[in-house]
């Protein structure tokens, strides 16, 4: 196999940096099978200094072939994905209108101390499932139960990110921005506005208008870059985007399940539009799935039954549903939720820690293994590493949902004070009550029709 020179190095995953589009696209190929020796003999052959240079090796990739047989059926239209769908594993039941309103309560709160508990160490290089463990079993804190604690002094091995004074045990005050809050929130808005006729422009327009590009990352970023540069909407979610596959579009789901509890196939394909903007593939079943088991939650007992239930909505022949099915046997076979993460994280860990795949395995393993309550489901999840904040957020939601508002933990939830940060226009120091209120109305009053 040919190695890329030393002399590439990514920075951050950024798609503003061009070497960091090479070595991301290259990794992106060679997980889904297509030969990439001729594009790294290429690259090492440049100064990965010439911008020109590196960026037409990156465009030249949207050239590169299969040379081997590929076991997996993953299609990126949603004429394909709906008959790629397996059958619905039971009938579900509209939640009644009460328990609608309470349990979209628990859902917002729940999302978002989720993400708040896993977010000063979402970084998934430095924060592996056994640092920490590390960290936590020196702080007393072992296992989590609450948010995360902070050790005074710090010790040299360990680096919380730059959000911990407001993110950490004893400093919560309001929930701190994120991305994995502001994309409910975005949610929201354009359900608000454009109804079930949500379309990927709609999308790409809240964006521009409403969404600083600095306060987007990875995918998000990519597609942002080619909408403002006029490309085709079509092309946004592949061109010059080796991070088509990864989370970001699966942490943006949750709010399609939100307005249509106990309607898993209604959120999955409006949880589409959005999804296709800027991700293909798997990236795309990240949040149709997201969607989908969110949903189920509304009208299911347990997690396994949400989770068995949203398999459905999920192309039956991809990794992305592969991976959910055998975290499912692992359940039946593997008691020790320890054991089970650490099972998920050796079969998965060859994928990016920002990537949707193994991301959505660990979401799945902390939900089974946290026998159906909130604090353990979340702090589990967030114990598994890779991307913290987003885990325990779409964990949250999920525990959440399930335990409704009598089963969140008063330590984790009040210290919120019913408000949130967000970098979304107009939205920032939202009170959660009004956000659950205002999802609430969609759900129970159905989407408006869009007159915009």
């Amino acid at each position: 196999m040919v190695k890329l020179s030393s002399r590439y190095r990514n920075v951050g995953w950024d798609p503003l940096v061009p070497t960091d589009l090479l070595v991301d696209e290259i990794n992106q190929l060679r997980e889904t099978g297509y030969e990439v020796e001729e594009y790294i003999e290429r690259a090492n052959a440049i100064d990965p200094r010439d911008r020109a240079a590196v960026l037409a090796i990156v465009d030249d990739m949207a050239n590169a072939q299969r040379t081997r047989p590929w076991p997996y059926e993953e299609p990126d239209d949603l004429t394909s994905i709906e008959a790629s769908w397996g059958e619905p594993s039971l009938q579900l039941q509209r939640p009644t209108d009460d328990e609608i309103r309470s349990r979209m309560r628990s859902a917002w709160l729940g999302r978002i101390a989720g993400c708040n508990i896993g977010k000063p160490i979402e970084l998934g290089t430095h924060w592996t499932m056994d640092h920490i463990r590390d960290y936590l079993e020196r702080a007393h804190a072992y296992p989590l139960d609450d948010y995360m604690p902070v050790l005074e002094p710090m010790p040299d091995s360990f680096e919380l990110r730059d959000n911990w004074p407001d993110t950490t045990r004893g400093r919560v005050n309001g929930s701190a921005r994120d991305d994995d809050i502001d994309y409910p929130i975005l949610g929201l808005y354009l359900l608000e506005k454009h109804g079930a006729a949500l379309s990927p422009q709609h999308v790409a327009d809240a964006w521009t208008a409403l969404f600083p590009i600095r306060q987007v990352f990875t995918a998000e970023r990519a597609a942002y870059i080619n909408i403002v540069e006029g490309q085709p909407i079509e092309l946004c979610a592949r061109r010059r985007n080796p991070y088509r596959e990864w989370i970001g579009a699966q942490i943006r789901g949750d709010i399609f399940g939100y307005v249509f509890p106990g309607e898993p196939a209604k959120a999955a394909r409006l949880a589409y539009q959005d999804a296709s903007l800027s991700h293909v593939g798997n990236g795309i079943y990240g949040e149709m799935w997201s969607a989908a088991l969110i949903s189920c939650c509304f009208a299911t007992s347990s997690a396994r039954e949400a989770i068995e239930a949203s398999l459905a909505y999920v192309p039956q022949r991809s990794r992305l549903s592969e991976a959910l099915r055998w975290v499912l046997e692992l359940r039946d076979q593997e008691p020790s939720w320890e054991r089970a993460i650490a099972a998920v994280r050796e079969r998965y860990g060859h994928y990016n820690w920002i990537h949707t795949i193994n991301n959505a395995a660990l979401v799945t393993a902390g939900a089974l293994w946290g026998e159906d309550d909130y604090t353990k489901s979340v702090c589990r999840t967030v114990m598994g590493g890779w991307d913290t904040d987003s885990n325990g957020a779409t964990a949250g939601s999920i525990a959440g949902i399930l335990a409704g508002p009598e089963g969140l933990p008063a330590h984790i939830i009040d210290p919120l004070h019913d408000r949130t940060r967000s970098a979304v226009f107009g939205f920032d120091n939202s009170r959660i009550s009004e956000l659950a209120s205002r999802a609430t109305a969609l759900a129970l009053d159905g989407l408006p029709t869009d007159n915009h």
